[in-house]
């Protein structure tokens, strides 16, 4: 694929389009708890936020002795995609700001790509995402491997060194450092308040760390001029 000119701006979904992260957390303590394995919501936020939900099985698996069957998995995602319906909120902001950002975007989560889809209609978002959303499933190693990202990039025809990654995760951090983006912390999301989770963000040195998302447009606006020089905007 051809690469096009400018930057390409990559969204994680979960904590950053949407703020999913509590409730979402709320349900694996749950489904765990059901299991047997009691753990509170600041570990299951150490261990999990970012990450696919091969990693959280694998987790269960090696480090609890619990396997996550079809039953399991079923019951969790019904009692979950329940919870969206009636409590997920887009994050404060994110849909003007996808208006005005005049570059191009796209959207690369851990998430399968039933729950993107599902999290992004139901915030109103999904029309100004479509077609370009990329799931951890489409590659073979998730966050905090670059895999996702540079396929995103390749599937948008983007240089990763133009791509800027926008992550609330630590994984989603490494991830894109070691894709060789720049990456630009956001830390508004209802989980930004679990003890150590600025800790663990500041240590990692995204490039950008900021806690609205309006703020965003001249983020990106002076982090490219900073590097290239002024730059046009298009979405397209």
């Amino acid at each position: 694929m051809q690469q096009s000119v400018g930057p390409l701006v990559i969204f994680d979904c979960d904590g950053v389009l949407v703020d999913s992260e509590p409730v979402s957390v709320r349900v694996l303590v749950d489904a765990l708890r059901r299991k047997g394995v009691e753990m509170d919501a600041a570990e299951a936020y150490r261990r999990f936020l970012g990450r696919s939900l091969g990693t959280v099985t694998k987790t269960m698996r090696e480090e609890f002795g619990v396997e996550a069957d079809d039953g399991f998995l079923e019951d969790m995602r019904h009692d979950l995609y329940a919870r969206f319906r009636a409590e997920l909120q887009p994050m404060p902001g994110i849909a003007e700001t996808l208006d005005t950002l005049g570059f191009r975007r796209c959207v690369a989560s851990s998430s399968q790509p039933e729950r993107i889809r599902l999290s992004l209609s139901l915030t109103g978002l999904i029309d100004k995402l479509e077609p370009n959303i990329f799931s951890a499933t489409m590659v073979e190693k998730g966050k905090p491997a670059p895999d996702l990202f540079l396929h995103a990039a390749s599937e948008m025809g983007a240089d990763p060194s133009s791509c800027i990654v926008i992550e609330d995760s630590p994984a989603g951090i490494q991830a894109g450092h070691s894709a060789g983006m720049s990456v630009f912390a956001f830390v508004g999301g209802s989980h930004a308040s679990v003890p150590g989770y600025r800790e663990r963000i500041d240590a990692l040195s995204p490039e950008v760390v900021f806690d609205a998302m309006p703020d965003l447009i001249h983020l990106v606006q002076k982090h490219i001029e900073g590097r290239n020089g002024p730059v046009s905007q298009s979405a397209v």
